[in-house]
């Protein structure tokens, strides 16, 4: 049967809220199943309630601990609470305003009852504790969002005072207190109805919208983008965006039109991604089919942009012109964006380095020697680019997977978490600036750097092997050669921060690749690039499989 990947969801496809719902509330983990209990990833714990992953006693449990967590490190100011469209995520608010109006938590949310995107939630946490002062009590937040999963998935998220995601330490903390009050039946936690958790004196309202896209001028051109008319189609994706886009477009007298403003928990206007599943992932050419091809179809936007539920991430489209144009391979767009704003954002320090992840395109370490500037390389998860944004030393943090920020013109923080909103106005910034769209100027830097081919693949492991991969040093690899070029350096430790990359990297003079186990599936995920073309490519896959696989087994 021939895929159904890029077609419009069918009624077979779309998740049964009812039961969904109910499962929420009727269902509870089995705690001797792995896959039942709370687990921080990278962006928080998620999982699904028809899957006995995401249930109202996970949520409980985990608000409960954030509660002892930050009472344990003397967070004392407000708590930020925002939630994505998702069908799980207004019932996990509710049950965290439960808890968090039983212990006297001040939380604040949404003014206008409405959905809140991740960056405006660490926009309105950096805000409050520049604004209250070194000394004062400082704020933090939750975010309900499973990100760009399924609708049948949930997620809860917190970010400590930096604004950005909790590091390993304090996940690790909340994740095992949170287990341990689920296995005592969920005694000791504090809990009030949700009616009267809403009317209780500590739970407030914040204005989000306002205080984002009114400050939105301090980090981008926006009178470049006006002047110059650039016609702008913007697709929320169904998530938490929708709204803010039409308040860009009003407040900044934008030429920018919301090309789909419905909100549908089932996501039934989307569009199937590669296995066939409703993911709204802005990076897939699949998931972002329907606005594809409104470009292609002759729309007249110089820019079209499309965000996940939670708008952390972006995609980018261009109109085709010369052989150029569509959605923009991720690394891509992060190679130009680079480009554009350290040769542009002159208040930012003339050192600022510039970071990135160490699975994303080596077209970035190109752009980063050209522009003289130092590049910082990290493990996966956005969480290492906080510490060098707020401080201004690392103005750009970005990922692979679509995800970056950077800092406001004067080089003060604006978000420590991944803002695909911002990245995706940068695109009509530097159409306007330059006069060609991101797509012709990544040609541009493919004339002068050469023009990489990347990919990732999947490879069977056990759990076993999994772990292996996830504790290799440098030493255990011996070969010398991949892919016909001499191998540089053996990666386990990224060299930007010195920080554990949970598998290895293997490098060339053009072309690597990085090894890393998956966390929920029996495979080790393989990123490799190229600058020697698409056969050269499939060699280094090849071969790294055989280097890993011999050194795990």
């Amino acid at each position: 049967m021939a895929s159904r990947a890029g077609t419009v969801a069918q009624p077979q496809d779309l998740v049964d809220l009812t039961a969904l719902l109910d499962a929420y509330y009727d269902i509870s983990p089995d705690l001797t199943d792995p896959g039942q209990r709370v687990a921080f990833g990278t962006s928080g714990h998620r999982g699904s309630s028809l899957k006995a992953s995401f249930n109202e006693p996970h949520i409980l449990a985990i608000t409960q601990a954030i509660v002892e967590y930050r009472a344990g490190q003397g967070i004392t100011g407000p708590l930020y609470m925002a939630k994505d469209t998702h069908g799980l995520s207004e019932p996990a608010q509710n049950s965290a305003l439960e808890v968090l109006a039983a212990n006297g938590v001040h939380v604040l949310i949404d003014a206008r009852h409405g959905y809140t995107p991740t960056p405006a939630l660490s926009h309105a946490i950096l805000t409050h504790n520049r604004k209250a002062g070194p000394g004062a009590p400082q704020a933090d937040g939750i975010v309900v969002t499973p990100s760009h999963n399924p609708p049948g998935d949930g997620g809860f998220k917190y970010n400590p005072p930096h604004g950005g995601p909790a590091d390993t330490d304090a996940t690790g903390w909340i994740a095992n207190r949170a287990n341990e009050l689920l296995e005592n039946g969920l005694r000791g936690v504090k809990r009030i109805p949700v009616a009267d958790a809403l009317a209780a004196g500590t739970t407030g309202k914040f204005d989000f919208l306002s205080s984002y896209v009114d400050d939105l001028p301090s980090v981008l051109d926006l009178n470049a983008i006006r002047e110059a008319g650039v016609r702008i189609g913007a697709d929320p994706m169904g998530g938490a965006s929708v709204d803010y886009w039409g308040e860009i477009a009003e407040r900044h007298h934008l030429n920018l039109t919301v090309v789909n403003p419905t909100v549908d928990p089932q996501w039934a206007f989307m569009t199937l991604d590669w296995d066939e599943k409703i993911r709204m992932d802005c990076s897939s050419p699949f998931a972002m089919a329907s606005l594809i091809g409104r470009m292609s179809d002759g729309a007249k936007f110089d820019v079209a942009t499309g965000n996940d539920a939670d708008a952390d991430r972006h995609g980018i489209v261009t109109p085709f012109v010369d052989g150029q144009g569509g959605l923009m391979n991720p690394n891509h767009y992060l190679a130009v964006a680079i480009d554009y704003l350290y040769r542009h954002r002159t208040g930012w320090n003339p050192q600022s380095v510039i970071g990135k992840t160490l699975v994303s395109s080596s077209m970035i370490d190109r752009v980063a020697a050209s522009l003289g500037r130092k590049l910082v390389e990290v493990p996966v998860g956005f969480k290492w680019f906080v510490p060098g944004l707020l401080s201004g030393e690392g103005a750009f943090g970005g990922e692979e997977s679509a995800g970056a920020s950077f800092n406001k013109m004067d080089g003060s923080v604006w978000t420590t978490d991944k803002d695909g909103i911002l990245l995706a106005l940068l695109a009509s910034e530097i159409t306007a600036v330059t006069g060609k769209s991101p797509s012709q100027l990544y040609k541009g830097l493919t004339d002068q750097f050469g023009d990489p081919v990347y990919a990732r693949i999947d490879a069977a492991a056990t759990r076993e092997q999994k772990a292996a991969l996830g504790k290799l040093s440098s030493s255990d690899v011996t070969a010398t050669e991949l892919a016909g070029e001499t191998i540089t350096a053996k990666l386990t430790e990224a060299p930007g921060n010195g920080a554990a990359i949970g598998g290895l990297k293997v490098v060339t003079e053009n072309a690597w690749f990085a090894a890393r186990p998956s966390g929920t599936e029996d495979v080790y995920k393989i990123y490799a690039e190229s600058f020697k073309g698409a056969e050269h490519l499939k060699q280094v896959q090849a071969e790294a499989k055989a280097l890993v696989d011999g050194v795990i087994s």
